[in-house]
């Protein structure tokens, strides 16, 4: 097998390969190294590469495969970590200049237990300040760049993780998502993505100081629907330190991929009921749904809106975010980038009855979207509202209906992190340009493992792994 199938085999086999003695970790992790080498100063996927660390792990690895046998866990595979995670004695910069240089002593709970696993860390993958924008541009740096099309975006905040997998510059990442961040750039970049059920996997460790999580998760970002579900299966369960972690065992949630999913009920709305689409993802999310008749569920198109979230989004999440960051306005206010700015002075902008108003909203729309979810499985609605756009070049119009530049292109996400239901987005087509274009199946809380099933059917109805960017 050449480098190029190699850097591009799901992880589960790549599982099978190393049991099997066909390619040792320090091979796989060789060959990562070279493509990132390659790649990253197109797409600047990543903002720290850790190869020294990566080549001792996966000599460890192989040391341990050859002792204990088969294993299911990502024991020896390369992985990348979003650089909003705090990974001990590796650089951890957040997106920010003003962390450009930060070396934690501790790992947050996500890198605790990748490490734990055996798997290897390549490197931190490139984030907007904070993870506060859907595109993944900062002062650290070029922008993140798109392997389908280098003058596109790839997506944020977790728009590295994104053009790392579907550049082959890593077999799977952590991503995080606290309005999208996951299902964004994974509709961008081509990949299956999956934002869990708020609490499923914990949140602790840090640079800024404690905030309460009301909308973010960690969650993997993967070629395939199997090896996100093995990463999140890793990262699940409960952590004292996370008082929001879910207290219940998580469920194994590779158990019933490949079964038949028929006589699920499953909702499609376009819009939502207030979000602008362009019409080509619209048409393409629509026959794409209509798959899952074929698979033997029920689709339908209820009457069903709500009224948009963003407003109330924005005043929940900014103001958690300056509980975090808002003292860094004193002091280092001219090393933040003009977006984390405006964002932190939004947060403290906000009043304590905007806050209660906005706390409110999300109490009434969760309430409308649990009474959808009595009477359906699943909903689906495309991922984004648009394809990849030029970088730098925000969409403020979109399918003819004038959008706010800052978060037009992504309607349809910050519902759900507000909900708290699992949402993920997975292939479902190309646009004419050749750009990917994401469907988004979202599940009741708690349920992944439906959304996983769904998924994976899908999956072999439609496979898309195929299809590979051209950026050799």
């Amino acid at each position: 097998m050449n480098d190029v199938d190699l850097a591009y085999t799901p992880v589960w086999q790549l599982r099978q390969l190393m049991d099997s003695r066909q390619v040792s970790s320090m091979e796989l992790t060789e060959m990562y190294l070279r493509r990132i080498e390659a790649l990253n100063p197109k797409l600047n996927a990543y903002l720290t590469v850790t190869a020294d660390e990566a080549l001792e792990s996966a000599r460890s690895a192989d040391k341990l495969i050859a002792q204990i046998g088969p294993s299911n866990s990502l024991l020896g595979v390369p992985i990348s970590i979003k650089d909003l995670e705090v990974t001990k004695g590796i650089r951890t910069t957040l997106g920010s200049l003003i962390f450009k240089n930060a070396i934690p002593e501790v790992d947050s709970v996500v890198a605790e237990r990748v490490r734990a696993s055996g798997a290897v860390i390549l490197g931190k993958t490139n984030t907007p300040e904070f993870g506060l924008q859907g595109i993944t541009e900062n002062r650290l740096g070029d922008a993140c760049r798109n392997p389908w099309n280098t003058e596109r975006t790839s997506g944020g905040s977790s728009g590295g993780a994104g053009a790392a997998v579907a550049a082959g510059m890593c077999a799977i990442a952590t991503g995080t998502d606290g309005g999208g961040s996951i299902r964004n750039p994974s509709s961008f970049c081509g990949l299956y993505g999956i934002k869990p059920t708020l609490g499923r996997v914990p949140r602790a460790g840090g640079l800024g100081r404690p905030s309460p999580n009301l909308t973010s998760q960690s969650g993997p970002m993967a070629r395939s629907v199997r090896d996100a579900a093995i990463l999140l299966q890793l990262l699940s369960g409960h952590d004292a330190r996370d008082p929001v972690s879910l207290r219940t065992t998580p469920p194994d949630f590779l158990d019933g991929l490949g079964e038949r999913i028929q006589g699920l009920k499953i909702a499609w709305s376009p819009d939502l009921g207030y979000a602008a689409v362009d019409p080509e993802v619209a048409q393409i999310t629509s026959e794409a749904a209509k798959v899952f008749y074929q698979l033997g569920c029920t689709v339908e198109e209820p009457d069903f809106k709500l009224e948009n979230p963003t407003p109330a989004f924005m005043d929940i999440f900014y103001t958690n975010n300056c509980v975090s960051y808002g003292h860094l306005l004193l002091g280092h206010a001219d090393e933040l980038s003009a977006n984390g700015r405006f964002c932190l002075e939004h947060g403290v902008n906000v009043t304590g009855v905007e806050l209660a108003q906005a706390l409110r909203f999300v109490e009434v729309m969760r309430g409308r979207l649990d009474d959808l979810m009595e009477s359906y499985d699943l909903l689906l609605t495309p991922t984004m509202a648009v394809t990849p756009f030029p970088v730098g070049e925000l969409p403020d119009r979109i399918g003819g209906q004038e959008v706010h530049p800052r978060g037009g292109y992504t309607p349809f996400t910050r519902a759900f992190n507000l909900s708290g239901q699992p949402a993920a987005s997975i292939p479902c087509g190309f646009s004419a340009e050749d750009m990917p274009i994401g469907l988004h199946i979202i599940g009741r809380r708690g349920d992944e493992a439906t959304v996983f099933q769904a998924s994976a059917a899908f999956e072999e109805a439609r496979p898309w792994a195929q299809r590979r960017p051209s950026i050799e």
